[in-house]
C-alpha cells in the first residue's frame, strides 16, 4: 500500500513538472529571459527585468595639438635708394672733381705757312671724342704763351674749320702766341657727343688744357709752348665757355671775355625764351633755379683767379651788352682784376676800327698779365 502512495506521488510530482514547462503563449522564451531566472521556483514565474543597454561613454576627445604659432621675422629695414642726379656731371662741383688729359695732340697736316707763322690742322682726344682744330706756331725757337681762341655759335652745317675767329688767332700768333683754335664738339670734322650747357664744350677745353701742360716742351707738336703762360679768349658762345673753365681751372693766366654769353644759366634760359617766342622741352629748359644755381660759373665767381678783360659793343643786337656790364662789376666788388671796354656802331662781331681796336687791347692785355717785363 505504502509503495502505491510513493507512486502516485512521484507520478503528481512528474506532472507537476510537465505542466510548468507547456509556454503559456506557445512562445519560445528569448534568451535573456532564460539567463533571468534564478532558482526557479515550480510554482512562480518571474517576469524578466529588461536588461538596460548600458549608455555609451563619451570617449574623452583627444586634446588638440596646438601647431605652434609662427614667430613674425622682423621685415629688414627698406634700403633707401637715392633719387639720381639728373644734373650730375653738370654742376661746377663735379667738373672740378673729374680728370682731365691723358691721349695725345697730333698734327694731321700743314694748313698754311706765312712768314710769322705755321698752321697746322690737329686732333685731339676728349673723353671718347676726337676733337678737331688748327694751331698756328710763331716762326722762332720759343717757347712761347699759349692762346686757345674759341669760337661762338655758328650753324654747324656751315662751319669751316678756318672759320671767322681765325683773324684773333692770326693777330695773336704775329704777336708772338702759339695758339690753338679748337673746333667744339659737333663741329665738323670733331665728333658729337653730350652738350648740355655747353659743358661738353667745356670739357673738351679742360682737357686741351691739360694735354698743353703735359706736352709743352717736349718733343712734338708742343715743343715750344709755354705751359705757365696760358690764355683763354671766347666769342659769344664761347665766352661763356670761359666764364665755366675759369671757374674749374685755376691755372689760366688770363681772360678775354667778346660779346660773351652770361654766366648765370637762368639768364641765358631767359634769354633764350624771349628770341624763341616760347618754351622749348629740355634739361636745360626743365632745370629747376636750385639747379641752375649749382651748374651756373655766375655762382662761383669768386673763386676766379685769372685777371678778365670784357669787350662788348652796346649795338650789340644778339646779346645784350648790359650782361657784361653786371659781370665785370660784380667782378670788381669781388676784388677780382677786370676790365670792361664798350664799343659803338658795331654788331655783335665787331667790324672795322672797332675790331682793331678789340685785337689791339687784347693783345696788350695778354702781354701784360703773361709777359711781364724783364726787370
Amino acid at each position: 500500500m505504502k509503495r502505491a502512495y510513493l507512486l502516485c506521488a512521484v507520478l503528481l510530482l512528474l506532472l507537476a513538472a510537465c505542466q510548468e514547462q507547456v509556454p503559456l503563449l506557445h512562445s519560445t522564451p528569448s534568451p535573456a529571459a532564460q539567463s533571468a531566472r534564478v532558482d526557479p521556483s515550480p510554482t512562480q514565474t518571474i517576469t524578466p527585468t529588461a536588461t538596460s543597454t548600458p549608455s555609451v561613454t563619451a570617449t574623452p576627445s583627444s586634446t588638440p595639438t596646438l601647431s605652434p604659432t609662427a614667430t613674425a621675422s622682423p621685415s629688414p629695414t627698406p634700403t633707401v635708394t637715392p633719387t639720381p642726379d639728373p644734373y650730375a656731371g653738370l654742376t661746377i662741383e663735379d667738373l672740378r672733381n673729374r680728370t682731365y688729359g691723358g691721349g695725345e695732340l697730333v698734327i694731321e697736316e700743314t694748313l698754311a705757312t706765312t712768314p710769322a707763322f705755321t698752321r697746322t690742322l690737329i686732333t685731339y682726344p676728349s673723353d671718347d671724342l676726337t676733337i678737331y682744330g688748327f694751331m698756328n706756331v710763331p716762326v722762332g725757337d720759343g717757347p712761347f704763351p699759349v692762346a686757345i681762341v674759341l669760337h661762338g655759335y655758328i650753324d654747324p652745317a656751315i662751319y669751316e674749320t678756318v672759320a671767322y675767329t681765325t683773324r684773333y688767332a692770326d693777330a695773336l700768333a704775329r704777336a708772338g702766341y702759339l695758339v690753338i683754335h679748337p673746333n667744339l664738339r659737333g663741329y665738323p670734322p670733331s665728333d658729337s657727343g653730350p652738350n648740355t650747357f655747353r659743358v661738353g664744350m667745356a670739357i673738351d677745353v679742360l682737357d686741351l688744357l691739360a694735354l698743353v701742360r703735359e706736352q709743352a716742351g717736349q718733343p712734338g707738336p708742343l715743343a715750344q709752348a709755354d705751359a705757365s703762360a696760358i690764355a683763354l679768349m671766347g666769342h659769344s658762345m664761347g665766352g661763356g665757355i670761359t666764364w665755366r673753365v675759369l671757374t674749374i681751372d685755376p691755372g689760366v693766366g688770363a681772360a678775354v671775355l667778346y660779346g660773351s654769353m652770361h654766366a648765370d644759366e637762368l639768364e641765358n634760359r631767359n634769354w633764350r625764351l624771349r628770341r624763341w617766342g616760347g618754351t622749348r622741352p629740355g634739361p636745360e629748359m626743365d632745370a629747376p633755379e636750385a639747379d641752375l644755381v649749382r651748374i651756373s660759373p655766375a655762382s662761383y665767381l669768386a673763386d676766379i683767379v685769372a685777371p678778365v678783360s670784357i669787350h662788348h659793343s652796346i649795338h650789340d643786337e644778339t646779346v645784350p651788352y648790359e650782361w657784361s656790364e653786371e659781370l665785370a662789376a660784380r667782378m670788381e666788388d669781388l676784388g677780382k682784376t677786370a676790365e670792361l671796354f664798350l664799343y659803338a656802331n658795331t654788331p655783335h662781331t665787331f667790324r672795322g676800327e672797332a675790331d682793331q681796336l678789340f685785337m689791339r687791347r687784347m693783345i696788350a692785355f695778354f702781354d701784360a698779365h703773361l709777359r711781364p717785363p724783364v726787370e
